[in-house]
């Protein structure tokens, strides 16, 4: 819009939000080219003012990502201010989070529901604005970013989202009942935005960032746009210190289309550069921006010292004057620029407007997907979805947990024509492979389609967890990931990220303990059950035998937030559910097997396929006369959230006598078995020989579970001695200080 338009329709001179030199200086200039560098200007110094009032945070990336940022928003991007979570919205991430206040800026300039007043609380306790970017805390941020590389692989997910989503629901012809308005798109594209990243140097040295790179262009995601944020500064001064690869080929490599600009505050280069990459269908594009970290401050543009910190009083002084900048009042947003930004926001809630008839129509050409539909956008299961689970009997098994858990997945798919899966190259041992469907991958490579449901990650479990997270936080789908447990821990970033932002991913770890043997200590799981319940709002699962995965699954799919299904590799007899307790018990995180025939001495507490070892061993413990509860407990996190009165009815404080029995450390399962209570586990890293006879050496036998129990009950302090004597023959070192 010209300048003069907006100064005849908001009267500049009197008004009470710019001062009248300014205002006149504006006048002045009456151009359009002005007026965007007077929004440019404003991102930048709603940044450096709200870092220097903190006297915290990251002033220099906003400042040089402002022109990008600007052309981004105000001309590209399809966003509702007043519905955040429009579905077919473009989505947007800042994987490099320390830059937060060019995000926070762009939130409330648009008309997001942040006031200046947030922007003002930068970094403060309870404000709406912290330090890096917090989905579900601030309106308008999609992830949260912050631990770098994570953002670029969210957007990775939720560009594969997208295409899945767009493949499964849209339909090839335009509908006959579409409003006139918008017949050139029809009914039947309900599905069709974009995915935009910013990421910077740091993420990309990041490995995460090269694993998903990778994927994205073998996947060819031609709606995926990056923009690189080359800068080449880092907290400890010039990358050249560390980085001197070229990355435009590096990214070439991956298939990707490059695009350079080599000054991005070359508004129309910008612009360009995007509607290249929009109109690029069958590679993701990565734009290079040459920026200038601190761009305008005297003595700190292209410093690491426009990196971290503030810029200082007198810096921002001197930079307001350098760009022409009124130096009062803080937090100065000409009227102008608002208009602008606000403008931009109202043609994101005509957009919105305009696609909800679309989606009308589409709802009446087309019902039962527009049905299929809705039920995925509000992340609701249809009717019936799990009547066809099965129930397990003794006769169907020994199986394993793994088998039955992907025979489950599958059932589950369907009718949930949006659960996906896949898995780390490890289809073929994880048993988590959809087999009714296509694989997910473009036409071109003639292996699958954009509608197939497993993703094939390749082996790159950190970026798998968090493109998990992108298509997760994205919508519409059930997502999960696999790999063997023990590499659970090449996924720990991406798996916390889930718990921070409390998002329904799912993932699926296999080959859950030393049972699975000949592979040896490399690929055993020990510490890894204790660490993942360590961590807040992250639910593990592991269940006892087929029937407790099947409930599981069933769990799973109702989540809300994250969760980890642990399964077998060996096989594990089938729980008689007519002579024991429902499995359907799984979902109270623990509860009683098989009860003592009379009041319990004793209560063996198992996870896994160490159940079936402590049924066992009641009934020998019973035939001695010792009376023994068994508890299945299969989920704490479950367990912890049941009302005190059933946990006490499972754990009776009376029954101090307790003997937890897992494959995996000790740690944390005081809090189950007591003071007075002792652990059958392994307190250190395994070895490479048959399961079944690592097992017989670690004492997971129903005799030695009989035999410690037992001794628990009678000799307590002989009996905590003899466990510890067990851990130390295997320790495999010792300890000296």
């Amino acid at each position: 819009m010209a300048l003069e338009q907006l100064s005849t329709k908001s009267n500049h001179p009197a008004s009470p939000t710019m001062p009248p030199s300014y205002s006149a200086s504006l006048h002045r200039r009456g151009s359009s080219d002005d007026l965007d560098q007077l929004c440019v200007n404003t991102i930048r110094f709603l940044a450096v003012d709200a870092v220097e009032r903190a006297k915290s945070g990251h002033p220099g990336a906003p400042m040089g990502l402002a022109p990008v940022a600007y052309v981004l928003w105000t001309r590209h991007l399809r966003f509702d201010p007043s519905d955040p979570h429009w579905f077919n919205r473009d989505r947007f991430m800042l994987s490099n989070g320390h830059a937060s206040m060019l995000h926070y800026a762009l939130l409330h300039l648009t008309g997001y529901d942040l006031t200046l007043d947030d922007l003002k609380q930068f970094r403060q306790f309870g404000s709406k604005t912290p330090g890096h970017p917090e989905r579900g805390h601030t309106p308008g941020i999609e992830v949260t970013t912050g631990p770098l590389g994570q953002g670029f692989a969210n957007a990775v997910g939720m560009a594969i989202a997208e295409q899945f989503l767009a493949s499964t629901f849209n339909h090839p012809l335009a509908s006959p009942t579409m409003p006139p308005s918008l017949e050139r798109r029809g009914s039947s594209e309900v599905i069709d935005h974009h995915t935009y990243v910013i990421l910077g140097d740091g993420c990309m040295e990041e490995g995460i960032t090269s694993e998903a790179a990778s994927l994205a262009g073998h996947l060819e995601l031609g709606k995926l746009i990056a923009f690189y944020d080359d800068n080449g500064i880092s907290i400890d001064g010039s990358t050249s210190i560390t980085f001197t690869e070229d990355v435009s080929k590096r990214f070439e490599a991956y298939h990707w289309h490059v695009i350079d600009v080599a000054d991005p505050n070359d508004l129309d280069a910008v612009d360009h550069a995007i509607r290249v990459a929009k109109s690029v269908l069958d590679k993701p594009s990565l734009i290079v921006c040459h920026t200038h970290i601190g761009y305008g401050s005297p003595n700190k543009q292209d410093s690491a010292k426009a990196h971290g910190n503030p810029l200082g009083k007198d810096e921002v002084i001197l930079t307001k004057q350098h760009l022409d900048w009124p130096l009062e009042p803080d937090f100065y947003i000409p009227e102008a620029v608002l208009t602008i930004f606000r403008e931009a926001g109202e043609r994101g809630t005509k957009l919105h407007t305009e696609w909800n008839e679309q989606f009308a129509a589409y709802q009446k050409d087309y019902p039962k997907d527009a049905n299929a539909f809705g039920l995925a956008m509000n992340h609701t299961l249809p009717d019936g979805w799990d009547d066809d689970l099965p129930i397990y009997k003794p006769s169907d098994g020994p199986v394993a947990t793994r088998t039955t858990g992907g025979k489950a997945m599958n059932i589950i798919a369907e009718k949930v024509p949006t659960l996906t899966s896949g898995s780390a190259d490890l289809n073929e041992s994880t048993f988590t492979k959809l087999e009714a469907w296509d694989d997910f991958e473009p036409s071109s490579l003639k292996h699958g389609s954009y509608g197939g449901r497993t993703i094939n990650f390749g082996i790159r479990e950190h970026a798998m967890g968090a493109i998990v997270n992108g298509m997760a936080a994205h919508g519409g789908i059930w997502p999960s990931g696999s790999t063997f447990f023990c590499f659970s821990d090449y996924m720990r970033p991406a798996v916390r990220l889930s718990a921070l932002m409390n998002i329904p991913s799912i993932f699926v770890w296999t080959h859950d303990s030393v049972a699975l043997g000949e592979d040896g200590p490399t690929h055993e799981p020990i510490e890894h059950l204790a660490s993942l319940r360590a961590m807040p709002n992250f639910t593990i699962v592991r269940p006892a035998d087929a029937n407790e995965t099947v409930e599981a699954w069933r769990c799973t799919m109702n989540m809300k937030g994250p969760i980890g299904i642990v399964l077998t590799r060996q096989k594990l007899p089938v729980i008689d559910q007519e002579k024991y307790a429902s499995a359907r018990g799984l979902a109270k995180g623990a509860y009683i097997l098989s009860d003592a025939m009379s009041a319990p001495e004793i209560i063996l507490i198992a996870t896994g396929s160490e159940v079936s070892l402590a049924l066992a061993a009641q009934i020998e413990l019973e035939q001695k006369g010792m009376m023994t509860r068994v508890v299945s407990m299969p989920c704490w996190e479950f367990f912890e959230a049941q009302p005190e009165h059933y946990r006490n009815l499972v754990l009776p404080p009376e029954v101090t006598c307790r003997l937890s029995i897992e494959l995996g450390t000790s740690f944390g399962w005081e809090r189950w078995v007591g003071p007075h209570g002792a652990s059958l586990s392994v307190d250190h890293f395994g070895t490479s020989a048959p399961g079944e006879k690592i097992l017989e050496a670690y004492g997971f036998t129903a005799p030695m579970i009989t035999h410690f129990a037992e001794r628990l009950l009678r000799h307590p302090e002989a009996a905590r001695e003899e466990l510890q004597n067990l851990q130390r023959r295997f320790a495999g070192h010792s300890v000296t200080i």
